[in-house]
């Protein structure tokens, strides 16, 4: 597959000097990036999705081929546009103690975080905690919740904390690229049908809010993506072993805009609230970050 990137790159590159969109406006460079991300791509989705019956094997399968090819484009567009050669450790992304050591504490603080949110609406009597069904297959959650949690963490935190965010930071001024690129990680997650938009719009502020207390978690550590990362995977985690895991049941003493619609803490004053709190905390502790340097 990769052999065959490179190909289509290399006739890309034959009618598109990469060079030329270092100084063109951040919207260009965007669009540009996508466009040929797209052209990469539809190549190896297409046939999947013309001859493979499974939907959910398609979906998994084009987006791995799609995260791959969003890798590679970056290491690439790092030597062509920008004369880096180490884009990847540019964005954050570095492969050190220091940076092993802040995502291990994200996700701790993530998965404590929701430990503490449903802990307290379970003191409230607002819900009921229940006993796994099963060690085996509990346990079968918790591995798999932290494998998909760091790979969505990873993933996104990249892409919108990494790539978005120094495109953006290029053109305008920290707070305005931290604005935006906050907007357009909420925005992201409202690709959907009409109906399902309408359905799941309450947690757009909790999304905006989680764009900026990630930017502002990057920059409490020196531009390094492992406590972003982590983060955003201890959120999941914990929700996806408390949610996968029927560990709650809720008594309905309040209405689910209180607790969460649908069971998303995101979408309830709770989790809006909490998130708030851990997000000026780690506001306050970036802007100390920033002084003392």
């Amino acid at each position: 597959m990769i052999i065959s990137v490179c190909t289509i790159y290399r006739r890309l590159g034959m009618k598109i000097n990469l060079a030329h969109l270092a100084p063109r406006p951040a919207p260009i460079r965007l669009g540009c990036f996508i466009l040929i991300l797209l052209v990469l791509w539809l190549p190896f989705a297409t046939p999947m999705y013309l001859f493979i019956q499974d939907a959910n094997l398609v979906s998994i399968l084009t987006l791995v081929v799609l995260y791959g090819e969003f890798i590679f484009l970056l290491r690439v567009w790092g030597k062509q546009v920008y004369n880096q050669s180490q884009m990847l450790r540019h964005y954050g992304l570095e492969f050190s103690r220091k940076n092993g050591v802040e995502l291990l504490r994200g996700l701790a603080i993530g998965i404590i975080g929701v430990l503490l949110l449903f802990g307290l609406q379970g003191i409230f009597g607002w819900l009921l905690w229940q006993q796994p069904q099963s060690l085996e297959l509990f346990r079968k959650v918790i591995l798999e919740g932290l494998l998909v949690s760091l790979g969505v963490g990873f993933a996104e935190e990249l892409l919108f904390r990494g790539w978005l965010l120094n495109e953006l930071e290029r053109d305008y001024s920290p707070n305005v690229a931290m604005l935006a690129s906050a907007g357009l990680f909420a925005v992201s997650h409202f690709i959907r049908p009409l109906e399902a938009i309408l359905h799941i719009w309450p947690q757009f502020p909790s999304l905006v809010l989680l764009g900026l207390m990630q930017v502002w978690g990057k920059r409490a550590t020196g531009g390094r993506l492992g406590l972003p990362i982590g983060y955003h995977a201890g959120l999941i985690w914990g929700y996806y072993i408390i949610n996968v895991g029927n560990l709650i049941v809720y008594t309905k003493k309040v209405p689910e805009w209180v607790t969460g619609i649908d069971r998303n803490p995101l979408q309830g004053i709770m989790g809006v609230l909490f998130l708030s709190a851990i997000a000026f905390w780690v506001r306050k502790f970036s802007m100390k970050t920033l002084i003392d340097r």
